[in-house]
């Protein structure tokens, strides 16, 4: 059976996933579990200034699910958090980066994707408590039910 370019790349990221491990003392941690299997992943932030500076993933899951993590952490990394919220359809905008740099995920496999977005989300969330940023609080709290949303119906 031949490879295309898209499973070549999804394949890649699970073979040597980039940024995996855990961060001490985290500047932000995040741990979403999937509804639909209960594999979980857990993203660790070391932010500078409001940048991404480090950002580790850890999760439970398929070949997917480690493949999505380490692409998500390739896409945040050494962007500003305010950046990526402050996009239009900003949940939306991570799941179409994802298919971008892993070609377009299995159908079958939907679900991985806003498992490791919602883990990214409860991880800035994190990091905005401990800088007691209230505000930048309430705007995560609308995308992470964004992301919920896509769980209940189903959808990308």
């Amino acid at each position: 059976m031949m490879m295309t370019e898209l499973d070549q790349k999804l394949l890649d990221h699970f073979l040597n996933p980039r940024n995996i491990g855990e961060i001490d003392h985290p500047d932000g941690y995040g741990r979403a579990v999937n509804p639909v299997n209960e594999y979980f992943t857990d993203i660790y932030l070391r932010v500078k200034n409001g940048i991404i500076d480090e950002v580790k993933f850890k999760t439970f899951g398929c070949v997917v699910t480690i493949a999505v993590g380490s692409a998500l952490t390739e896409i945040v990394r050494g962007k500003s958090i305010a950046a990526i919220l402050e996009k239009k359809n900003a949940v939306h905008d991570l799941l179409q980066r994802i298919d971008q740099e892993l070609g377009i995920v299995p159908e079958k496999n939907w679900h991985c994707a806003p498992t490791a977005i919602q883990a990214l989300l409860v991880a800035f969330s994190d990091y905005f408590q401990r800088n007691n940023n209230q505000r930048s609080l309430q705007q995560l709290i609308a995308l992470q039910k964004e992301v919920q949303c896509l769980f209940e119906n189903g959808l990308r």
